[in-house]
């Protein structure tokens, strides 16, 4: 990863207009870099706005959790590797990201595969059907990820430690879940602070509402790089 504690601060922009967006990234200014575009966003209008990010010269993040059968995949993946965007992600299902993979071909685009929400604990994931607990979970989800080619795993801070143990350096690893300390934890269930997830481990953090909702958001984005910083 690049040596600029600010690349390594994925600024989570959930919020619900383009405008609003695009304010907070005024507000940000060089404080971030790197910026995250999930659902809420790409639904009101975000696609275009990745464009006009990469163009300002700022990276993205393509939060779209792509899962469906592989021609489909495939091809939306093969669209949205027009845009710009450095990383997309999918659900680490074995189909989906060979289909990914397929997709984004040469184009630069990363694909990175969703282990276990980091809203999940075992005990939802025993009432949706499945046999494993998070961590088992994880770290079957981190082996069909490196095996499938795709370039990275999200998974909570609380499980990179598990990850690399199972396929050591072979991904990069994104945390979302983080919470500075004294932070609200909101609908997060496994969380950790940006220095003990880098500590950890992991390649690159996603924070969104301790930025976004503060009251100087560029100043609380240059404490979290300064505290990723210190741990690195």
């Amino acid at each position: 990863m690049t040596a600029d504690p600010r690349d390594r601060l994925i600024v989570a922009l959930d919020l619900p207009s383009v405008p609003e967006a695009a304010a907070m990234v005024e507000r940000l200014g060089e404080a971030a870099t790197f910026y995250k575009i999930g659902m809420e966003l790409t639904y009101g209008g975000g696609l275009a706005f990745v464009s006009q990010l990469v163009r300002a010269g700022k990276k993205v993040f393509l939060d779209l959790k792509l899962h469906d059968i592989p021609h489909t995949v495939e091809q939306a993946t093969r669209q949205v590797a027009d845009l710009g965007a450095t990383y997309l992600t999918v659900h680490a299902y074995p189909q989906t990201l060979a289909a990914a993979v397929a997709g984004r071909s040469a184009s630069g685009l990363q694909i990175l595969g969703v282990s276990v929400l980091t809203s999940m604990n075992d005990g939802d994931l025993a009432s949706a059907g499945y046999g494993l607990g998070v961590s088992d979970l994880v770290r079957r989800r981190a082996r069909q990820t490196f095996e499938s080619g795709a370039d990275g795993l999200i998974c909570s801070g609380a499980d990179v430690g598990a990850v690399r143990d199972t396929i050591g350096g072979g991904l990069k690893l994104i945390t979302p879940g983080i919470r500075p300390a004294g932070s609200a934890v909101g609908d997060q269930k496994r969380v950790m602070t940006p220095a003990a997830a880098i500590a950890a481990g992991a390649d690159a953090l996603v924070i969104g509402r301790p930025i976004t909702a503060a009251a100087d958001p560029a100043a609380a984005a240059r404490a979290i790089a300064a505290e990723i910083a210190g741990a690195a």
